[in-house]
């Protein structure tokens, strides 16, 4: 233990050292935090939308004043002809154009139906089924208003089923309420893995890891003092980020604080596994840096973060089972937003126990102490 002990205090000091290393550890998480939770944001606002009148009826125009009133949508301006607002999609001047056709009021009187035509710029689709979304339900709360006062004289009026939707773990809807969690967890990944990766290569570029094999330093004495420094550092990243995301986003903190530790404790094992794993396996810090974003950015995109793992191919999902930040954005979602207790947490806690013990031993085993 005293070994290990000399070993924690030199790896410390080596990054005191560094005013470069303390920044990066320290300010960058925060201001990274602060800026991806407000950035990322799914809800789409200030479309661009024009408006084809060519009925010019009293219909057509509460239809038009319903559609610039939205908060979704920032009102371009009518036109009368198809080809201008062809070349406004066409160009990007305009998200969506809706074309109210001649006899539109006509048709919905006499006829009972009525056709207009949404034109929606689809080049980025999620952007497009968004904007689809929103404008059928602009003219849906249209087509429900303008019946309720033409029944207003029924004196049997049609039957109607009302939905209260009630949102739980996240009342209104909160993007940074569902990002900071998922980001915190990624920016701790992130950084723990990079260094610890670059670590033991740094070593051999200095030199100074042929001075530690000619000691009685053991393997495994030498990997614990590479990991526990950077253990230690990402229980500060983590609960400066956690504390910074309550107080400049509110989020809520329903579940143990303790069980969120205790998973925390046996998950920094595992990212920091795998970086020291792939430090034994580079030869410079550039092949570690580069095997290291490999993995990181893999784990980002399928971890559920940005797209629910649910969604995604059978195959994405199975390649999921050995993501630990998969687990580690579920855990925190499931303890910070819904108050998940042991019963849940406790399985997936055992999950990550088996892989820290599986990489570490296998960075344990890679590691060559030669003279």
């Amino acid at each position: 233990m005293k070994v290990i002990y000399h070993l924690v205090i030199k790896e410390f000091l080596q990054i005191l050292r560094s005013k470069f290393m303390i920044g990066v550890l320290t300010v960058a998480p925060v201001v990274q935090l602060i800026v991806f939770s407000s950035a990322a944001n799914y809800d789409i606002k200030n479309l661009n939308i024009a408006i084809i009148d060519q009925d010019l009826s009293p219909a057509s125009r509460l239809l038009a004043n319903q559609l610039q009133g939205s908060k979704f949508f920032v009102f371009r301006g009518y036109t009368f002809s198809q080809k201008e607002a062809f070349d406004g999609l066409n160009h990007d001047k305009f998200d969506a154009v809706i074309e109210i056709p001649h006899n539109f009021e006509r048709n919905l009187v006499r006829e009972n139906h009525a056709d207009i035509q949404i034109l929606v710029n689809a080049i980025n689709n999620t952007k497009a089924g968004l904007t689809n979304a929103y404008l059928t339900s602009i003219v849906q709360t249209f087509n429900q208003n303008i019946r309720t006062q033409w029944r207003a004289t029924d004196q049997n009026p049609a039957n109607q089923i009302e939905t209260i939707p009630v949102n739980w773990y996240n009342p209104t809807l909160d993007y940074p309420t569902l990002m900071v969690p998922g980001i915190l967890a990624e920016l701790l990944s992130l950084l723990t893995m990079i260094f610890t990766a670059l670590n033991i290569v740094k070593e051999k570029e200095m030199g100074t890891l042929e001075q530690i094999n000619v000691t009685p330093v053991s393997k495994l004495q030498f990997i614990s003092g590479k990991l526990i420094p950077f253990w230690i550092i990402g229980h500060i990243i983590f609960w400066t980020g956690l504390s910074v995301g309550r107080i400049v986003f509110h989020i809520p903190i329903v579940g143990s604080l303790l069980l969120t530790e205790f998973f925390i404790m046996i998950y920094l094992f595992v990212v920091l596994g795998m970086g020291l794993l792939i430090s034994t396996l580079a030869e410079t810090q550039q092949q570690a840096m580069f095997i290291a974003f490999f993995f990181i950015m893999a784990f980002i995109l399928l971890c559920g973060l940005f797209t629910p793992i649910e969604n995604m191919p059978r195959w994405a999902q199975i390649l999921n089972w050995a993501n630990p930040l998969a687990y580690f954005v579920k855990i925190n979602r499931l303890i910070l937003l819904k108050g998940a207790g042991i019963g849940v947490v406790l399985p997936i806690c055992g999950i990550m126990a088996g892989y820290a013990i599986l990489i570490n031993s296998l960075a344990i085993w890679r590691y060559k102490k030669t003279a």
